[in-house]
């Protein structure tokens, strides 16, 4: 089933995307993909999103890789929106999960929209396969977009204290010493109970205060993903992967230009932060050299500072040339979860993480984006999110960071509060 585009002009382009994203959230599932004006490398699209289901394949942790591939081969040349969740790892690196998550997300849940869109400053070009693009567009610019909302006020509970997070660190650590493993990226739960929140609101409160480039407004029926996410996780542009795995945090100061650039000039310096960056970029280089052509690998950026409203982030880029005719799966098998938000060795962290954390992941630490119709694709790494489940009014969000040797227990549990202030504004 091949969508046929039309392109119809764009007057306004914040109110034209609020009105697209209002109109998608009407369908059951619906992917909308955000770049929020950012220019990274390999960018493609300002938004793209796509929405209702010609065909989904929406699976837990088994034999959900094989299922995909196959459905993968089904669809082949069609636009494509999905999510992989975190306990797909269970298959990639064969290590079981222990703990539940309550957000509803599928471990896996791929589909064929209905309507595929793709939003520029001038433009809006939309696809379907009824020839109704004339009508969608008439009941787009219909749609009256409400202002922003006070904040919702949820009550957040911690799964654990900051004494037991400590307390935990702490053994991580001696894991470290003893040489079981180099970093460990370790994650907690916030979460509420009875939360009633409008999903749509929430979502454009989180990116007007966060704008990051792989944000993503996600739904699968009742189960919601509002994401400001700043870090890919994999890219494929005809036959290149690009890998751009994020370790290393500071805060910015918006008042202080001067205090701001000492901050900056801080985590370009900081050898804790080197230290888990280049661990990572270790272990993408790796996970790439088993789908890449021998010698392609390469690091085409160690240790970049970028800028993003709240945060100063170190982020380096990973590229290699895929070998032979692999399929996304092939790639998948060797590659996730994303190295950033495990560690180093990957199998043996995956087990450590079973045993210090206290909530299942689910779809936190995983990935949300799409595969073209010739087989391009990108995935982000969905963090800096709130997960909202709306048929049981649960809602939670994660926050992690890379542990090591040189880590501080009390400055790491600062870290990720700082990572998850937006959201707490947003919550109230």
């Amino acid at each position: 089933m091949k969508h046929t585009f039309q392109t119809f002009s764009v007057a306004e382009f914040s109110e034209m995307k609020y009105q697209m994203l209002s109109w998608c959230n009407r369908f059951n599932i619906c992917s909308f993909l955000d770049n929020h004006h950012y220019r990274l490398p390999g960018n493609s699209y300002e938004c793209l999103a796509g929405c209702g289901e010609l065909s989904r394949l929406s699976v837990n942790t088994g034999t959900a890789l094989s299922q995909l591939n196959n459905w993968l081969t089904e669809h082949t040349g069609e636009w494509i929106f999905g999510h992989l969740g975190y306990d797909l790892k269970t298959e990639t690196e064969d290590v079981v999960s222990t703990h539940a998550h309550h957000t509803g997300f599928p471990d896996l849940c791929f589909f064929v929209p209905q309507y595929v869109f793709q939003l520029s400053e001038t433009e809006l070009k939309i696809g379907s396969i009824y020839n109704d693009q004339q009508e969608v567009m008439q009941q787009i610019l219909g749609v009256v977009t409400t202002t922003v909302v006070d904040a919702p006020h949820i009550r957040i509970k911690e799964k654990l204290s900051r004494e037991q997070y400590v307390e935990t660190i702490e053994q991580i650590r001696q894991h470290i010493l003893r040489g079981d493993c180099y970093e460990l990226n370790y994650c907690m739960e916030f979460f509420a109970e009875q939360a009633v929140i409008d999903p749509l609101q929430c979502y454009r409160s989180l990116t007007s205060i966060s704008p990051n480039p792989f944000s993503a407004f996600y739904k699968v029926n009742s189960s919601y993903l509002l994401c400001a996410s700043p870090e890919r996780f994999l890219r494929r542009e005809n036959n290149r992967l690009v890998s751009q795995p994020i370790k290393g945090t500071i805060r910015r100061d918006q008042q202080d230009t001067a205090e701001d650039t000492v901050l900056k000039e801080t985590l370009y310096r900081s050898v804790k932060d080197r230290s888990e960056n280049v661990m990572v970029v270790d272990l993408v280089r790796n996970d790439l050299s088993r789908v890449c052509k021998e010698g392609s690998v390469q690091v085409d950026e160690l240790f970049g500072i970028y800028s993003f409203p709240q945060l100063y982030q170190m982020i380096s880029t990973i590229s290699g040339e895929v070998k032979g005719e692999l399929s996304f799966t092939d790639i998948l098998q060797a590659t996730f979860p994303m190295g950033s938000m495990t560690g180093a060795p990957k199998r043996k962290v995956l087990q450590l993480i079973e045993q210090y954390e206290q909530s299942g992941r689910g779809l936190f630490s995983g990935a949300v984006g799409y595969i073209a119709p010739n087989g391009d694709f990108d995935f982000n790494v969905v963090i800096r999110s709130i997960f909202y489940n709306e048929a049981s009014n649960y809602l939670s969000y994660m926050v992690g960071s890379g542990i090591t040797f040189y880590s501080n227990a009390e400055q790491e549990y600062e870290e990720c509060l700082l990572k998850a202030d937006a959201i707490r504004k947003v919550l109230g």
